[in-house]
Order: C-alpha cells, then sequence, then structure tokens
C-alpha cells in the first residue's frame, strides 16, 4: 500500500501488440517502447526533460540494450540528466515498473515518471550447448594445425543442437515445470474441463473483436510503422473464425497423454509495450494534466510455484481485506490470461472455503467474481502475453474500461512466473 503523496496516472499508451510468427518481429523491444512513448510525450503539455526518471519493465532485452530503461530514455529524447533504469518481475515486469514509480512519487522522490513494459518475444536468442562452448574454448586454444585438427575430431554433430532461450525462460528450475505445466496442475486441482478453457478462450477472441470492431481500443493503441513501410493498427493474435470444433482440434502441448491446456487456450508469444505517465498532485497542477486515474494500493504476494496462476488470488485478496471490499465491489477486473486454466482456477479458488481457509486464512469462501466484469474486452488469450509488457498493459486498459463504463474502482492483476501475483487497485478520476 502506497503510504504519502497521491499517485494519479495522467495518460498511457501501448503499441498493437504482435503474434510471433516463427522468426524476429520486425521491432526490438527498445523499438516497441520507444513509438509508445513517443506517442504518448508527444502529445504532453511538458517537455521529455522534465520528467525525474523513466523505468521500464523487460525480461529479456536484446544483448545490446541491457539496461533497456536508458536506451528507450535517451532515444525517447528525456536527456542525459534523466535517469532511467530497468525491472524484472517476471510476467510482471510493466506493473513492477509502476508499483515503483508510484512509490517513488508517493515518497516524494519523484513528481513526474514515465514508466511501463516492453518484450519481443520472437527476438528471443537461441543459445550453444555448454558441450558447444567447450568445444569452441578447445578450439581457439588449439594453436597448432594438428591440434586444431585434434580438436576438429571432437566436433559432434549434437553439438549445434541450438538452446532455445523462450523455452528455457518459461520453465520454472525450482519445481521443473513449465508455466503450461503449472496450468494443468491449477486445473486438475479444481477440475477445470478441456471444454471450460476452450469456451473461455472463444470468449476472450469474441470480446477482443468486438472491441477492436467497437473502437474501444482506439484511444490507447498507437499504430507501428516498420521501415518496409508496413503499419500495424490493431492486436494481430486474434482469431475470427475460431470456434469450439477447431479449439477441440488441438493437441495438449504440455501434458499430452491426460492434460487439457492447449495452443488454443493459452496466451500467445507476442511483442509488444505499453507505457505510462505518473505524476504527483503538484506535477498535475504544474503542467495542467489531465488524470484518468489514481492508484489507491498495491499488493505482491508469494506462493507455490507449481501454482503460479493463482497468484492474483494472493495478491488482490489482502487488498480487498485492507480496503474493506467484497469481490463486487470492484466494478471492472483485469486479470491477465496466461492461461485459460489459470483464470478459472482464480475463480474457482475464491469460491472455495476450503481454499479460502487453507491457503488465505479466510473464514470462508470469498466470494464468486462476475464474469460480466472480468477482462471485458478479452485478455491475453487473445491479445497475446508480451511478457514484460502486460503488467503496464492492464493498468492502462483498466482506466479506459472506467472510464467507458462510468464506473469508478477496478482491479489489475496479474500471475507471476516462479510463484508470485501482483494486484493494483485502480480509482478513476472524477
Amino acid at each position: 500500500m502506497h503510504q504519502g503523496r497521491s499517485v494519479f496516472i495522467v495518460d498511457g499508451s501501448r503499441t498493437p501488440f504482435l503474434r510471433a510468427a516463427g522468426k524476429p518481429g520486425p521491432f526490438a523491444a527498445a523499438d516497441l517502447a520507444v513509438s509508445a512513448g513517443r506517442s504518448l510525450l508527444s502529445r504532453q503539455s511538458f517537455e521529455p526533460e522534465e520528467l525525474d526518471e523513466v523505468v521500464i519493465g523487460c525480461v529479456g532485452p536484446d544483448a545490446d540494450e541491457a539496461n533497456i530503461g536508458r536506451v528507450v530514455s535517451l532515444r525517447l529524447g528525456c536527456g542525459q540528466g534523466t535517469p532511467a533504469w530497468t525491472v524484472q518481475r517476471n510476467c510482471a515486469s510493466g506493473m513492477q515498473a509502476v508499483d515503483t514509480a508510484a512509490t517513488n512519487i508517493a515518497f516524494g522522490r519523484s513528481d513526474l515518471v514515465l514508466a511501463g513494459g516492453t518484450e519481443a518475444m520472437s527476438h528471443a536468442p537461441l543459445f550453444y550447448s555448454d558441450d558447444m562452448v567447450n568445444w569452441l574454448a578447445d578450439f581457439n586454444r588449439a594453436k597448432s594445425a594438428s591440434a586444431r585438427l585434434k580438436a576438429m575430431s571432437k566436433l559432434r554433430p549434437g553439438h549445434l543442437k541450438p538452446v532455445i532461450s523462450l523455452l528455457k525462460g518459461l520453465k520454472d528450475p525450482i519445481v521443473g515445470l513449465s508455466m503450461g505445466q503449472t496450468a494443468e496442475k491449477v486445473a486438475h486441482r479444481f477440475n477445470i474441463s478441456r471444454e471450460q478453457m476452450d469456451t473461455f478462450a472463444l470468449e476472450s477472441h469474441r470480446r477482443l473483436a468486438a472491441a477492436i470492431d467497437e473502437g474501444r481500443l482506439a484511444a490507447e493503441i498507437d499504430p507501428l510503422f516498420d521501415t518496409k513501410g508496413n503499419a500495424y493498427e490493431n492486436d494481430n493474435g486474434l482469431r475470427r473464425d475460431s470456434d469450439m470444433e477447431k479449439l477441440a482440434r488441438l493437441r495438449p502441448i504440455f501434458d499430452r497423454d491426460v492434460g487439457n491446456v492447449t495452443a488454443g487456450n493459452s496466451s500467445q508469444i507476442t511483442d509488444g509495450a505499453a507505457m505510462l505517465i505518473l505524476a504527483s498532485e503538484d506535477a498535475v497542477k504544474k503542467h495542467n494534466l489531465e488524470v484518468m486515474g489514481r492508484i489507491v494500493d498495491t499488493q505482491w504476494a508469494g506462493l507455490d510455484p507449481a501454482q503460479m496462476g493463482l497468484g492474483p488470488v494472493h495478491s488482490s485478496t489482502p487488498v480487498l481485506k485492507r480496503q474493506g471490499l467484497a469481490l463486487d465491489d470492484v466494478d471492472y477486473w483485469e486479470l491477465n490470461e496466461a492461461f485459460a486454466a489459470q483464470v478459472l482456477g482464480c475463480v474457482e479458488a475464491w469460491k472455495s472455503a476450503a481454499y479460502c481457509r487453507d491457503e488465505l486464512e479466510l473464514d470462508g469462501a470469498l466470494g464468486e467474481l462476475d464474469r460480466d466484469r472480468l477482462n471485458v474486452d478479452g485478455g491475453a488469450v487473445s491479445i497475446g502475453h508480451p511478457v514484460g509488457a502486460s503488467g503496464a498493459r492492464i493498468i492502462l486498459h483498466l482506466l479506459h474500461v472506467l472510464k467507458e463504463n462510468n464506473a469508478n474502482r477496478g482491479i489489475a492483476t496479474i500471475c507471476i512466473g516462479g510463484g508470485q501475483g501482483g494486484t493494483v487497485l485502480l480509482e478513476r478520476a472524477a
């Protein structure tokens, strides 16, 4: 919970989320953040140099942009004197950036901050195996022709097999499970069927299609343009032709024998960025800024990494308790759709008296989350989940949903690989 000064979100922008197509996409992570940030800063009443800091969430920046926050800041013209840095909390990196910025404002260290997240998952590198690295080291140490021939004789075809960094990054090293396997465990715990997962996934696509067709995403998305003159205006992971029959034909990918989690009911590998401007009340007045909303409370929580998808339950429940709120007192929810099974598992956990007693130390079940208030314009199953950006995207979109529906209170929450959850409670400006 933020103590001290009030923290306001005054504006935000994101790129379209672009589905990975089996090779590096047209934009690096820094390109995506710069595109979203440039559109955002260009419409402000202050100059970029007047920002007190820039905080960017990113899980896997390119090797030549290790502190991607600083790279983005300088490319945006924020000036050499504006400190900038990068944060990483797996799937919640963008949310962590926002929370970090909010904390600095609340404690008086900053007044005006650019914060958000970016990820180009399609650019995740391929690595050599340790065997290949050791062979290269031996070969480079060989000085004579005979020594090099001897080293060459030890090269094996298996040495050339690449290590896919994205797959390694999506596997928890503590419990030895991929994120999809943790979703299978959540589904098993709450008896969530394949049909329920596929129904949820289909609804996510249908909701996103309606949001695009009715122009509800136009206010938050600024187009991307690549070096070949191609324009990208909408999230391209949308599958308008999806139906239950097509989803049912997809094979499980994380547990091929008895699993139910498929590519169709999971979030997509995606590139994208989302940026927000946070301000103190003094900065709002100084620059005559229009306020989108106020950050009321935040919470981070830890839980069993093998059931990481239930993280939103563990981070949101303390916020509700502190604020004296029931589930129905929150007008709209954005719960990141890492997997359909994971979102449905969170809903079931709150409904379960046993889970709430044993895991959350409550007297009984918290209640049932109204599906009509949850991810009303679709979520990561249809939009995509660029891991560094999603936490910022759901905050930005929630503010637009509150405005669109003349509502007051919303929660953005996300599960985090490694067994954590993050939650931000927002209040719309009057």
